[in-house]
């Protein structure tokens, strides 16, 4: 493993400049320090050195991973059998940054995966950094948190300490999206990866749920996806809503005006969704930092396409073999094409959208 690290690394000093090769060469080294740390679960199981909770729940991560390629036909290899304890609350930190006046966000390309709409690091400090200095240009930037991720079969993925707490269906579907990336990845096409590794988790999480008879708990999962799908929708209509706003033919000042109004009723709109579920606070923590266009375009990334794939599911009669056999056939389309063949998928309907067609 360390090997391909190396030799990747002797390519980028080749083809690559200065500042470019500082940013590679915090990967590898941040690669290699992942790949430190890992520990066999199998092998972590037979001791008495983890306790009974780890213990447990690295059980029930070999469970889901056994599931994921058995029932869900997701690859069968060494990615998520192994356990690694980064000691910090995030396994990278990914930088998302658009112009002032635009949705659509930057994008950075890579040797190995290609171009995406992110760019990760392995410090805080680092991320920080380098969002500031496109702060400094004028961008809207953020720094997310990023728990997990897949190097897309290169090297054998662990599950990090950094998600081996969450609930059931959570981690389940962690384990599930990151496969997915596997399983299926189009090369410069940040919004179709993500969107398929979301229905691929939404889908196997619902069948995982189900194979544990767990009536209580896949109820549970079901209204909090439910919130999720409307906040979710709450954002994507407030992006639109600046998208067409962005395309208007006014002066810079009142721009700026009218996209901080959107942010406002953004805000109002919550409050109002807020009441509707009787108070509920689980995704208050999204308004505690500045709104900005790169934060909704983060949210498209992974959500923008999710209908339309589910519909493909659907249509595909509920089948995800078939449904990974349609996915792959778009593979000969542009991204621009394909997003618009899969949008089409998706019904309109009264006060929203649908991602169910008839089969």
């Amino acid at each position: 493993m360390q090997i391909k690290i190396v030799l990747l690394l002797l390519i980028f000093q080749l083809l690559i400049g200065c500042t470019t090769l500082s940013y590679y060469a915090q990967s590898v080294h941040g690669q290699l320090d992942l790949i430190g740390k890992r520990q066999p679960i199998e092998a972590l199981l037979a001791t008495s050195e983890i306790s009974d909770k780890l213990h447990q729940r690295l059980q029930r991560v070999l469970k889901m991973r056994d599931f994921a390629s058995n029932q869900l036909g997701l690859p069968d290899n060494a990615s998520y059998r192994s356990y690694a304890d980064l000691g910090r609350s995030a396994m990278v930190w990914s930088v998302v940054a658009t112009p002032e006046f635009s949705v659509q966000p930057k994008q950075w390309c890579y040797l190995v995966v290609g171009c995406a709409a992110y760019r990760g690091y392995f410090s805080q400090q680092q991320a920080e950094a380098f969002a500031v200095g496109l702060s400094d240009e004028g961008l809207d930037v953020v720094v997310e948190a990023v728990p997990a991720y897949s190097t897309l079969g290169w090297f054998d993925d662990p599950i990090p300490n950094t998600v081996i707490n969450w609930s059931e269906p959570h981690l389940a579907g962690l384990v599930f999206h990151e496969l997915a990336h596997q399983k299926l990845y189009f090369k410069g096409d940040s919004q179709f990866n993500e969107a398929f590794a979301m229905a691929v988790e939404r889908l196997g999480v619902e069948q995982w749920m189900a194979a544990q008879n767990d009536r209580e708990g896949f109820t549970h999962w079901r209204e909090q996806e439910m919130r999720e799908e409307a906040f979710i929708q709450l954002l994507l209509q407030s992006r639109q809503r600046l998208e067409v706003l962005f395309a208007q033919p006014i002066a810079i000042s009142e721009m700026r005006m009218a996209k901080a109004a959107e942010f406002e009723r953004l805000r109002a709109e919550y409050a109002q969704l807020k009441q509707r579920w009787n108070g509920y606070a689980g995704f208050d923590h999204w308004f505690e930092r500045k709104l900005n266009n790169a934060r909704l375009a983060s949210v498209a990334t992974y959500r923008r396409l999710l209908p339309g794939l589910l519909a493909l599911y659907a249509q595909s009669n509920s089948d995800l073999a078939s449904f990974y056999h349609a996915c792959a056939a778009l593979a000969k389309l542009t991204p621009e094409i394909r997003s618009q063949q899969i949008e089409q998928l998706i019904q309109p309907v009264a006060g929203g959208i649908v991602g169910v067609v008839s089969k």
